[in-house]
This record gives structure tokens, C-alpha cells and sequence, in this order.
């Protein structure tokens, strides 16, 4: 049977494990490159809003940790149960892949459904405690209302997508994310401008593409062209199945968690050292830090599926390949994007904002939280390791080193040492990057990479 499924279609056992890693991550890099404008031109549109733009930029900015908790779950079910899924598909065990595509679909939908009603509740304490002021919390109340209604298509269209990709098809998976994006990018101006609906209209712009995205990756998983479709039988819970999904998926629901718990922490410590005007400086970081995180994130994530299909199918020498080729294309990637943003910080602040108060300060702020971004290369090599091979504990333990154990308690401490003020707030994340990233990727080294190493000898009979 395992067999079966390893000369059958999309077969990442055969070729070379770089092309079968590129032939996914480009499409992949394609369709975030888009996402990363469907995400982004809201905060172009409204940075550049005239009158309120600094205002309604904070305001954006403040929904950002409540909107990174439901790309948490989103990664917690289909980041989870998509690696689950190509080994599957390596070991031949095609029931199995279509049991975790349909409990993962049921945990999706579930959890959508539950943090539409309990963020909508809690929006007003929850947004002050995140640092809004009188002056913010109606923007930031207004895009979070009308974005909430879309939570569930959020869930379904990003979650899925990951299972449209573990089936080897980036090209339809690149689709997914044009589509929604396409029509975000079009309607943004229309509903900002032209209605003058403001931070209303990006949000509702927002919903409206979030929902023709999770209809076009149902029709897609549903039909004829995938290798294996999303059935009702198969989204029957199994719930030690879900508690393996759950448990591979805390990876990136960590990652997504502290990176919301760095953002509440930022905010806080930004308003008291430097006011609303710093906090709207962060939401322009964070922005440039997604745009030179795409082709990383491009890259790992066509890197796990090839990864986790050739440790289903014991080929460990060519798991080894990928590693080394993930590597070595993140380290090359990051020095150059490093480089660049040292070299001219003020075309991305610009980007964003023509409020040259937020300009002046802003550069030097950029040039601070980037230090350290090479890096993230290490980082990411570790983590897609990790949890493209299924080993869920060290994946979720050095997500939470990164942030939960270094950034936060440094983005709190630091500001009162030696004066650094806002400065020790951006720079936590440099410090982290150094600490955090060598961790991870000497740990993959000395422990798993050099275990297969050994796995390979004895699978070969050496």
C-alpha cells in the first residue's frame, strides 16, 4: 500500500528534493506575496487617510493581537493536521490522511464559530487592556466589528488551504490566495474612498474576499481534482486524532499566540514611553517585518510537505537534502533583506505613512527591530524540521522560547535600563532573533538531523 502511494501522483520520493520544494514554494510565495497585500493595503489605504491617518493606523494596529489569536487557531488545525497528512500520504495510508483533512475541517468551523461570539463580547475591555485610548478604540472597534463576521471563512479558506498544498498542488493552493486577494485589493479603495466607509470599508473589503477564498478552497476539496476530498464521514470527531493534530499544530498556534502576547506587550509599554504616534510606528514594523518574512515563510512552507513525505516513506537521505537546502536558501535570503532595510528604512516607513513625525522616528525604530534579522534563518530552518517530521514538543518549545520566554519579559524590562525607553522596546526582538534562532537550529542539528543521518545507514544496511 505504501507503495502504492509513493509512485503515485505528486510523489515527493522522486526528482530532486530541491525542484519538489520549489515547485511549491514559489506558487506558495506567489500566493503570500498576495495574501501579504490582502493583509497590508488596509493599512496602506488608511495610513494614508486624510486628517486621521496616525490615529486610524493605531486603531488598526490595536485589532492585531485579537486577529493573530484567530490565525493561532487557524494554525492550530490546519498547520497541525496538513503535516500529519503528507506523511500519511508517504506511508501510503490514504483513510488516514482523509480523517485528519476532515477533523481538522470540524475543528476549523468549530472554533471559528466560538471566537466569532467570545471576541465580539469581549471587544471593548479586551481593546483597552491592549493600550486603545478614547481617542483609538473607535477605529480599532469599527474594523473589529465587521471583520468578525468573517472569521469563520478565515478559518476554512487559510486552514484548508494548507491540505490543498500537503496534496502537492501549490499551484491551485497560489489560486486560493489570488482570488480573495484580487478582489481585496479592488474593493479596499472603493469602499474606503468612494463610500467613505474609512477602517468600516478595509474590514468589510476584507470579509468579502475572506469568504470567496474559503468557496473556492471547499470547491476545490470537494471536487475531481483532488487526490482525495473532504467527506462527511470523515469529519466524524475522533478525538485522540484530533489530540495529535492539536498537538503538531501548537507549533504554530504558539508561534501566532506570542507573537499577539509581543504585540499586547509592545503596545503597552509604547503607549506609556511614547504615546499613541509609537504604537502606529509598530503597526508599520510589523507590516515591513510581513513583507520580508513572505519569502521565508514561502519557502517553509513548501519545504514540509516534501519533508514530511519522504520521513512517511523512510527516505531519511533525502529529508537530509531538504534540510540543507532549506537552510542554506533562508541564510543567503536573509542576509541580503537584512541588508536592505539597513541600507533604506525610509522607503518602507513611507509605504505606509506620510506623517513625517512618524517618518523620523520610525527609521530609526526599523533599523533597531531588524538588527538581528538574519538571524530568522536559523529560526525557521529549525522549526520547519520540526514540525514537518511530526516531532510537535521541541516545535512548540522553541516557539514559545522565541517570544513567550525572551521578547515579552525583555520588551518589559528593558525600557527602564539605561533610559533605552522605546528603544529597548524594539529592541527585544533583535536580542531574540540571536538567542532564540541559534537554539532552535544547533537543537535540529545535534538531535534529530543527526539521527536520520544514523536511520539512513541502517534503512541502507551499512
Amino acid at each position: 500500500m505504501a507503495q502504492a502511494a509513493v509512485t503515485g501522483k505528486n510523489d515527493f520520493s522522486k526528482g530532486a528534493v530541491w525542484k519538489n520544494i520549489m515547485s511549491l514554494s514559489v506558487p506558495l510565495m506567489v500566493a503570500q506575496l498576495v495574501q501579504l497585500c490582502y493583509n497590508i493595503v488596509d493599512r496602506i489605504y488608511i495610513g494614508h487617510l486624510p486628517g486621521t491617518s496616525s490615529l486610524a493606523l493605531t486603531g488598526l494596529g490595536l485589532t492585531f493581537p485579537i486577529i493573530t489569536v484567530i490565525t493561532a487557531f487557524t494554525n492550530l488545525f490546519g498547520s497541525g493536521g496538513a503535516p500529519l497528512c503528507s506523511i500519511a500520504r508517504g506511508e501510503g495510508n490514504e483513510e488516514r490522511a482523509k480523517k485528519i483533512m476532515g477533523n481538522s475541517f470540524f475543528m476549523l468551523v468549530l472554533t471559528g464559530a466560538i471566537l466569532t461570539v467570545v471576541c465580539e463580547v469581549f471587544k471593548k475591555p479586551v481593546l483597552y487592556l491592549f493600550g486603545a485610548s478614547d481617542d483609538t478604540y473607535p477605529y480599532a472597534a469599527a474594523y473589529l466589528t465587521i471583520y468578525l463576521i468573517g472569521t469563520i471563512f478565515v478559518m476554512i479558506g487559510v486552514g484548508m488551504n494548507n491540505f490543498i498544498s500537503a496534496q502537492g498542488f501549490g499551484k491551485t493552493s497560489m489560486l486560493t490566495v489570488l482570488v480573495g486577494a484580487a478582489i481585496n485589493i479592488v474593493l479596499d479603495p472603493v469602499f474606503i474612498f468612494l463610500f467613505n466607509m474609512g477602517v468600516q470599508g478595509a474590514a468589510l473589503a476584507t470579509v468579502i474576499s475572506q469568504f470567496i477564498s474559503a468557496a473556492w478552497v471547499l470547491k476545490f476539496l470537494t471536487g475531481k481534482k483532488a487526490l482525495f476530498t473532504l467527506n462527511l464521514r470523515a469529519m466524524k470527531p475522533d478525538w485522540r486524532l484530533i489530540g495529535r493534530i492539536t498537538g503538531l499544530g501548537l507549533s504554530g498556534f504558539t508561534m501566532s499566540v506570542t507573537n499577539g502576547l509581543t504585540q499586547i506587550a509592545c503596545n503597552r509599554m509604547l503607549g506609556i514611553f511614547g504615546g499613541d504616534s509609537y504604537i502606529a510606528i509598530m503597526t508599520v514594523l510589523n507590516s515591513v517585518r510581513e513583507i520580508f518574512m513572505l519569502p521565508l515563510n514561502g519557502v517553509t512552507s513548501g519545504a514540509q510537505p516534501v519533508l514530511g513525505f519522504n520521513y512517511g516513506a523512510k527516505e531519511y537521505g533525502r529529508v537530509r537534502q531538504g534540510v540543507r537546502f532549506t537552510t542554506a536558501v533562508t541564510i543567503i535570503y536573509t542576509v541580503v533583506a537584512w541588508i536592505i532595510v539597513m541600507l533604506i528604512p525610509g522607503v518602507f516607513i513611507r509605504m505606509f505613512s506620510s506623517d513625517t513625525t512618524l517618518l523620523d522616528n520610525g527609521i530609526r525604530s526599523l533599523q533597531i527591530f531588524f538588527f538581528g534579522f538574519f538571524m530568522m534563518a536559523f529560526q525557521v530552518s529549525g522549526q520547519v524540521v520540526f514540525v514537518g517530521l511530526g516531532k510537535s514538543r521541541q516545535a512548540v518549545f522553541f516557539s514559545l522560547l522565541r517570544k513567550a520566554i525572551i521578547v515579552v519579559p525583555l520588551t518589559f524590562i528593558l525600557p527602564y535600563i539605561g533610559g533605552l525607553g522605546v528603544d529597548g522596546v524594539f529592541l527585544a526582538e533583535p536580542i531574540s532573533n540571536f538567542i532564540g534562532g541559534l537554539a532552535c537550529f544547533i537543537t535540529m542539528m545535534c538531535t534529530v538531523y543527526r539521527r536520520m543521518k544514523r536511520e539512513e545507514a541502517a534503512h541502507n544496511g551499512k
